[in-house]
């Protein structure tokens, strides 16, 4: 199966991809001008890598998780994406995504840090996964 993962933010929303269970890899980050915009963009990196499914990233068990829910599903909706979404938790991505860049690129906000943060959504999606089989 092909995934895409979405970590889904108000500036940017990074992107990751993976046709391979061990392999992830970070695509460019769309920067969100508006949502028809953004989700005309993730729609086309869709498209582009023929995806059979899109995991997005969410805080789960939060306050915010429902509203996160209501917000992920109305744009995925604007996406118009008709295969399986999953829910994969995000807690402390982007934390681990900035550790990683530590030195890299400090405080550069072009969506790489985005883009490190859905990988490592669809890095744990990928893990859980194996794990169930």
């Amino acid at each position: 199966m092909k995934y895409i993962a979405i970590d889904l933010g108000l500036k940017r929303i990074g992107l990751a991809y993976s046709a391979h269970k061990d392999i992830v890899t970070p695509l460019n980050a769309v920067i969100r001008k508006n949502r028809n915009q953004a989700s005309s963009e993730v729609k086309k990196v869709i498209d582009e890598w023929e995806v059979d499914a899109v995991v997005v990233g969410i805080p789960l068990g939060g306050s915010s998780e429902d509203e996160m829910r209501r917000r992920i599903a109305h744009f995925m909706n604007l996406v118009d994406f008709k295969a399986k979404v999953f829910y994969q938790d995000e807690a402390g991505s982007s934390l681990e995504a900035e550790n990683m860049m530590k030195g890299e690129i400090k405080y550069i906000r072009d969506g790489r840090v985005d883009s490190i943060s859905a990988m490592i959504i669809l890095q744990r999606f990928l893990q859980q996964k194996k794990r169930l089989n």
